[in-house]
């Protein structure tokens, strides 16, 4: 019986190797009949012998082994299908003629299956012409030992002009398949009507659909005696092109992704956007050149600024900028929880340690070994989990809630608070041991208010990442939008500009972010160009209107936002804004 290998993956992906009832011998040798220069593979590692009508292959005792169907063996008799993996190398058993295999177990249909598999994958990733018309050439071989074809195309494309294009570029490549104009005509019949029989020619021709849509198209030709069969022809050519689609989906996925990764890669390298710190300003370029230098040592560091102001941001941007980097970052709310939870989530806890610790569980500090630990809004800490933290920090080692065995701990903790420790320390509040454990490097944030020239950059920059998620098209901020945003002084910080700009983005109709888009509180705050008669007019009136709703609600700021018909906290603003509160406060 005539036999073959064909590898289906690996550096020799595609060859050819016929048996010829001799003894065939696989290595790196220079001697070998199939030579595979891997490293790992052995000088002579295994060979394949006649026996009779059918094969044998030995390992020669090689190092990695040989392995059939994902079995090492000593020595296996092939059979039509099996598959022989060498090192990175796999190659198919086959036996001919096609026709012997026509009653192929369903164990053999399966590693066919497994073939198809791998090259259509091998088939959609080539970006060689040569490559691919070999592989398409042993798919349409594994195509014709399942069914009766005598030729056959393998187009690739999403639209007719795409498949016509394919169809020429591969005329005159199978002598005994379709002609290049029949392949188009089909092709584009399955674009417009699904798979497609031809009676007259012989031609079956069924589409590849990845996520709905056509992304391909098999075509084959049967001789005249068969083609009353060729429904069953299609039934199995529909089949093969489930695996193709599959594989190609899988290649697709891959590439989305592998282009996905560079581009996190290249903004987790960057600077500026990617990291969400924006701006060219004085005190955000001095605080930049203090977390490249900081993030060369494993100090703790105390972030220390307003709310909104990006603390966890720099926190990412120093541990990022580490010898640290690839190891895990755990950020840590410390106001979010009880002190009972808390001690938990930092430290974890062993079955039983109380009600409903239902199971063993590891804590952040824990899961963060080798990384870097945030702990935002330190200064919220009860003072019994500051005494443990404060272990931790001294001794590099804690225990769970509930045990007792001593861990070691290897990590870099960076923590955040918008509070005065200093003055939590005068009051008791605050432990000044761990103050100082922590305060072993501290950077200051700026607010947004000393940084007015960053607010056009960090403004454009919310701008594209919003309505990048609403799925809008904005192509900029209106000047005077600019104007309202440069002058409202921003209590909230980045944060509440980030809030801005998406609420402008997500209730605007314009392709342009309005002034009209953005809150209350931004437009009521004055711009810096001197007000005009109609601006004063329309100030003073808001005035008037509030003092008397005041009056009439005897100093109720909530029945006097109803007799407004706003909302309570807008008729706060407009007093902070229209500074009338020292008036509002002796008229009572």
């Amino acid at each position: 019986m005539e036999g073959e290998l064909l590898a289906i993956t690996g550096p020799r992906l595609c060859e050819r190797f016929p048996l010829r009832g001799v003894e065939t011998s696989i290595g790196r040798s220079h001697d070998s009949h199939i030579r595979l220069d891997e490293p790992g593979i052995a000088w002579h590692h295994c060979v394949v012998q006649p026996v009779g009508e059918r094969y044998r292959i030995a390992d020669r005792r090689s190092g990695m082994g040989t392995f059939v169907n994902g079995k090492r063996i000593a020595e296996h008799m092939l059979e039509p299908g099996d598959q022989v993996s060498i090192g990175e190398t796999v190659l198919l058993y086959r036996e001919e003629p096609a026709a012997a295999q026509a009653g192929a177990s369903p164990r053999q249909t399966l590693l066919r299956t497994c073939a198809l598999q791998f090259l259509f994958r091998a088939l959609a990733s080539s970006n060689s012409s040569s490559v691919r018309a070999v592989v398409e050439t042993q798919i349409l071989r594994l195509i014709a030992d399942m069914a009766p074809a005598t030729g056959g195309a393998i187009l690739l494309g999403d639209n007719p002009t795409e498949l016509r294009a394919a169809a020429e570029s591969r005329a005159g490549s199978d002598s005994r398949g379709p002609a290049s104009k029949a392949i188009s005509e089909l092709a584009e019949r399955v674009c417009r009507e699904g798979p497609v029989a031809d009676a007259a020619t012989g031609c079956v021709a069924v589409p590849l659909y990845v996520r709905g849509a056509v992304a391909g198209v098999i075509a084959a030709q049967f001789p005249a005696a068969t083609s009353a069969g060729l429904g069953e022809h299609a039934d199995t050519l529909a089949a093969i092109a489930t695996l193709g689609a599959i594989a190609l989906e899988t290649v697709r996925d891959m590439e989305r992704l592998t282009a996905e990764k560079e581009l996190l890669m290249e903004r987790l390298n960057g600077s500026g956007p990617a990291s969400g710190i924006v701006g060219a300003s004085a005190p955000i370029q001095k605080l930049m050149q203090m977390v490249r230098r900081v993030a060369a040592s494993d100090a703790s560091v105390l972030l220390l600024g307003e709310s909104g102001t990006g603390k966890e941001m720099v926190a990412h941007a120093i541990h990022r900028s580490s010898a640290r980097a690839a190891r895990p970052f755990v950020a840590i709310n410390c106001a979010a929880l009880t002190e009972t939870l808390l001690e938990s989530e930092l430290f974890g806890h062993e079955k039983g340690a109380f009600t409903g610790a239902t199971a063993q569980k590891k804590g952040k500090l824990e899961m963060a070994e080798g990384g870097t630990v945030f702990l935002d809004e330190i200064g919220e800490l009860a003072l019994p989990l500051q005494a443990k933290l404060l272990r931790v920090l001294q001794q590099r080692e804690f225990e769970r809630v509930g045990g007792t065995q001593v861990r070691k701990l290897d990590l870099r903790l960076i923590a955040a608070t918008n509070r005065d420790l200093t003055g939590e320390i005068r009051r008791g509040a605050f432990r000044e041991d761990l103050y100082h454990r922590l305060n072993v490097v501290s950077l200051q944030l700026p607010p947004l208010r000393d940084r007015s020239e960053d607010i056009p950059a960090l403004a454009a920059y919310f701008l594209e990442r919003c309505a990048a998620r609403s799925a809008r098209r904005v192509r900029g901020i209106s000047p005077q939008a600019l104007a309202h945003l440069m002058a409202y002084p921003w209590p909230g910080n980045v944060r509440e500009l980030e809030n801005a700009i998406e609420r402008a983005v997500v209730l605007g109709e314009s392709d342009m972010l309005l002034a009209d888009d953005l809150p209350d509180t931004v437009l009521d705050s004055p711009t810096p160009q001197s007000p005009g008669a109609l601006q004063a007019s329309v100030a003073e009136t808001k005035r008037q209107l509030i003092l008397r709703a005041w009056e009439e609600s005897r100093g109720d700021y909530k029945l006097a936002a109803a007799k407004l018909s706003i909302h309570p906290n807008s008729l706060i603003r407009l007093i902070r804004t229209l500074g009338i509160r020292e008036t509002l406060t002796g008229s009572i």
